[in-house]
């Protein structure tokens, strides 16, 4: 997203004497981005990698909003659809499967230096009062560890302001063709506690979207409606000049009343099932952040506890068959501590020094119900204690030239056992589940120069991995080992993205994956994860701005992925050897426009387009569906001052239907499925702060 733009005051002219010939303006310099999430606060123009930074103020602009603004916004993120709180995302050109099972996503979420789960799907935290979100193209295993293949995206939330109170709100209501009406309402307070010592800082929001998709077999109309209600606080302490102490909690609720998939050849926005669908997630996390100075070092310190809950009902009714949903519940509990010192390049040198330490425990349940035969499938527990330390550091070697070079050096224990398993094949299955450790080292190397005026060259080799764990494969538990990605990258970036006349970033990258996993159909019908094979990942990215005139600025990105499994384990199981749901190629524009009307009003604009390319479910002839090959547009419009404002906004331009995700239940009866953009949505909202 693009920031507002700079204004310079001027002086009056004195009225005597006459003034003198004036002097030649200074130019008008962009402020330098510090990519937070380098962990040792690395000003862009040194970064060696693809980053972007998106403003917290563009993401809410269109309302509240979770990581589908992410999406929106960069052509190298994309997700799975099942619904908020359930999804998978992926960045570049690495991606696993369709399913929310016991892997690792390929793309790290966190939340300052938290991560958000260990093996849980996106909660979708609403991105409401954030200061940014920052996304790196991946893989990030050197500073980020497991689970960073794609890259990470960092939520950074605005801190408490001591000293003040303001507070803002906002409510909208909206309306989806061939739907029902919605509406959402968000606040915000700043808070001092007693004293200039300690401030707090809340966010409240909920979300009502109203649904679209029809079951006639039912008799019902717009069934996938969805409720989120979130909240957020941070109490920050400062004890003294250069420390402070955040104690943070987050909540989340969505209930998802029924599916947003539809068939792919019936009636536009219909499904005939026999049965009731949905999904509970609930995901909640506390941190206490401990933030000081040593001099030139700085020490940050980040302990947390999360929780995730998601429980899935899918229609599993046979053909000529009873009515019948197939449940899988998924429960997560995570602990985890990152401490680290750094010192940013100020000079010739910068580093940084962590260490980090996290257990997860993930219980996996599956069953049948609402039949004749009701049964209990296999379920599966799956345990990870894994301790880390690593560094980086970079070294001017000329003026415009410093390498870089950094390692991490990972030791984790893994067990779980089988539930619900036979005696027989739980006993042959003894020393699959049996307790076992794995290490692994991701070093990384790179070398950025800065030869030419507002241009940069990089070159950056990286690694990244995932611990392996144990599936469900019909009735027994199977044993899946780890994956590895090992990337090489060249990129060049000009300008300051967002904030000056003009600006471009391109990259080309090469990644070998080894021992993939993936999920795959069993002989039950059900979803089981293997590792599946060797690939390698072809990804070239660009991306730029132009601000056109005063006051318009045009954006536009696009990204080109070519992907094969060369050397697939089960080679029966592939029609085709490509990685699954990463489209060939994606595309996307924007555009900000801003326009003094006088009287202290402004007109505010955003618009964008994206254009997501054709892709394949995943792996398997059952999951060889095709997805994607669709257009999704927005335009909203605001009219207010700089305190309040009344906007009107509009998603899916043109209504398109498009097939966004090829999936709605694994089973037999829906392999013709088809998950449609929301309808044409429009939104009519207030904001005011104070």
């Amino acid at each position: 997203g693009s920031a507002a733009p700079v204004r310079v005051a001027r002086a009056k002219p004195r009225p005597a004497p006459p003034p003198a010939p004036p002097a030649e303006a200074a130019p008008l310099v962009a402020p330098e981005i510090v990519v937070l999430a380098s962990k040792r606060d690395v000003r862009l123009s040194e970064f060696p990698g693809q980053v972007t930074v998106l403003e917290g103020s563009d993401l809410e602009f269109a309302g509240p909003g979770g990581t589908d603004r992410i999406a929106e916004r960069i052509a190298t993120v994309s997700s799975t659809y099942l619904g908020s709180g359930r999804n998978k995302l992926f960045i570049r050109g690495i991606a696993d499967s369709s399913f929310t099972g016991p892997t690792q996503s390929t793309v790290g979420q966190y939340f300052g230096d938290l991560r958000l789960s260990y093996n849980a799907p996106d909660p979708d935290l609403r991105l409401v009062d954030m200061a940014s979100v920052e996304v790196l193209e991946g893989p990030q295993g050197t500073l980020y560890g497991a689970g960073s293949l794609g890259g990470i995206i960092r939520l950074v939330p605005n801190a408490p302001e001591p000293g003040i109170v303001t507070g803002s709100v906002s409510a909208g209501g909206s309306a989806v063709q061939h739907g029902e009406a919605g509406f959402d309402v968000t606040g915000v307070i700043n808070l001092p506690l007693g004293s200039d010592l300690a401030t707090l800082r809340a966010v409240i929001d909920g979300e009502d979207q109203g649904g679209y998709i029809d079951k006639p077999l039912l008799g019902r109309t717009d069934v996938n409606r969805t409720r989120i209600l979130s909240g957020r606080a941070m109490v920050r302490l400062e004890p003294s000049e250069g420390w402070t102490i955040d104690t943070i909690g987050i909540a989340q609720r969505t209930r998802g009343r029924d599916s947003q998939y539809a068939d792919r050849d019936g009636p536009p926005l219909a499904r005939n099932a026999r049965v009731q669908e949905g999904f509970d997630a609930d995901y909640r996390q506390g941190q206490l952040v401990v933030n000081g100075e040593l001099g030139a070092i700085k020490l940050r310190s980040s302990t947390g506890v999360a929780g995730q809950d998601l429980e899935e009902r899918y229609d599993a009714t046979p053909a000529g068959g009873a009515p019948r949903v197939f449940f899988q519940h998924n429960r997560s509990r995570m602990i985890a501590n990152e401490t680290r010192l750094w010192q940013p390049m100020d000079g010739n040198l910068g580093w940084v020094l962590g260490v980090s330490h996290t257990r997860n425990r993930t219980r996996l349940t599956r069953g049948f119900g609402e039949s004749d035969a009701a049964m209990t499938s296999t379920g599966v527990l799956n345990r990870i204690r894994e301790t880390t330390v690593y560094g980086e550091g970079s070294v001017r070697l000329l003026d415009g030239l410093i390498a870089t070079a950094g390692g991490r050096y990972t030791r984790a224990h893994l067990g779980g056992a089988g539930e619900d398993v036979a005696p027989a094949f739980a006993l042959a299955g003894a020393d699959i589940t049996a307790l076992r450790s794995e290490t692994a080292f991701l070093p990384s190397a790179s070398l950025t120069g800065s030869f030419l005026p507002a241009a940069t060259l990089y070159f950056k080799y990286q690694e990244g991995f995932r611990p392996g764990g144990l599936a469900i494969d019909g009735p027994f538990v199977r044993r899946f080992r780890s994956d590895r990605t090992r990337t090489f990258e060249v990129g060049a970036r000009h300008g300051t993205p967002g904030r000056g006349p003009f600006d471009l970033a391109a990259s080309v990258a090469f990644t070998r994956w080894t021992d993939i996993q993936a999920d795959y159909i069993d002989p039950l019908g059900l979803p089981t994860t293997a590792n599946i094979g060797d690939g390698r990942v072809w990804t070239a990215t660009l991306a730029g701005g132009v601000a056109l005139t005063q006051g318009l600025r045009f954006e536009a990105g696009a990204a080109w992925n070519h992907s094969e499994v060369d050397q697939p384990v089960q080679a029966l199981l592939f029609r085709a050897r490509q990685v699954p749901n990463i489209a060939g190629f994606n595309a996307r524009a924007g555009i900000d426009y801003s326009r003094d009307l006088g009287g202290d009003l402004t007109l505010t604009a955003q618009g964008w387009a994206r254009y997501v390319g054709r892709s394949r479910l995943g792996v398997g002839p059952e999951l060889g569906d095709s997805q994607g090959d669709y257009l999704d547009s927005g335009l909203t419009v605001r009219i207010g001052r700089d305190g309040s404002g009344f906007t009107l906004g509009v998603t899916n331009l043109f209504d398109a239907v498009g097939n966004r995700f090829a999936l709605g239940t694994p089973f037999e009866v829906g392999r013709d499925q088809i998950t449609p953009l929301r309808p044409r949505t429009v939104r009519l909202g207030f904001d005011a702060s104070f």
